[in-house]
């Protein structure tokens, strides 16, 4: 089993595609600060979108297996 961490879009923490959640999780910060600089982004220039749609692309979605550790439930008995 590796540690090595991978950038995937969130299928748990997602308003859109998951991009934001996945960011959050990959860096360790909340998936709200994330969604903030995109938003200034977006207003300070207009890239945020073009950059959130990019990412959209380029990342894949997460496994069911990942993120499924980070959660805040607990496993199934």
């Amino acid at each position: 089993m590796s540690n090595e961490k991978k950038l995937y879009r969130s299928t748990t923490d997602r308003w859109i595609a998951g991009v934001c959640g996945g960011l959050g999780e990959y860096f360790g910060i909340d998936p709200l600060i994330v969604r903030l600089i995109f938003f200034l982004l977006f207003w300070f220039g207009g890239g945020g979108v073009l950059i959130y749609l990019i990412l959209w692309i380029i990342m894949p979605e997460a496994p069911a297996d990942v993120g499924a550790s980070s959660s805040s439930e607990p496993p199934p008995v």
